[in-house]
């Protein structure tokens, strides 16, 4: 992708491409980075690089002038609903949960059709899991301290949860 797009874009005389282990190549765009040095990368969200180049804050999204993917995907529109487009096609994340669960409990059907949760956050807390934070007790610290960082939204969820339940 990465390659179609250095050429779709003209960009081999300005760009130089970094491939091999994404762990190693992003440690080095980190340190080019905490250095003050340019810095062009790829990365995908939630994920924890995010959580140390964070979108809007350390970094920007790059928008390219026109959708522009290889092969059998060349007409795919990669263009978003805001008018920004990233030459990426975007992907979804859902909670995906037992039919027979759900429909026995509709108060967790509701909430999981409900919750959204910012992909920075998610990328925060990913960061936490890369430098250690990875136990059961310290993820359900994790979660604690975003309910209570995010306390009305949270409520909010229950109060339609519940809500459905009822009905």
């Amino acid at each position: 992708m990465i390659e179609h797009q250095l050429d779709a874009f003209e960009l081999r005389d300005t760009v130089t491409h970094n491939q091999g282990s994404y762990s190693a190549i992003i440690a080095d765009t980190i340190s080019r980075y905490k250095d003050g040095q340019p810095i062009l990368y790829y990365t995908w969200t939630p994920y924890w690089v995010s959580g140390v180049l964070v979108p809007g804050q350390d970094v920007t999204w790059l928008n390219v002038p026109k959708s522009a993917l290889p092969g059998s995907r060349s007409g795919v529109d990669t263009s978003l609903p805001d008018g920004s487009n990233y030459g990426f096609e975007v992907n979804v994340q859902k909670i995906a949960a037992n039919k027979e669960f759900t429909d026995a409990n509709p108060a967790a059907a509701k909430l999981f059709s409900i919750m959204k949760l910012p992909a920075n956050d998610i990328s925060a807390e990913n960061l936490l899991i890369q430098n250690g934070e990875d136990s059961e007790a310290d993820i359900e610290r994790h979660a604690d301290a975003w309910i209570q960082g995010h306390q009305d939204t949270w409520n909010g969820w229950l109060e339609e949860a519940r809500a459905a339940a009822s009905q």
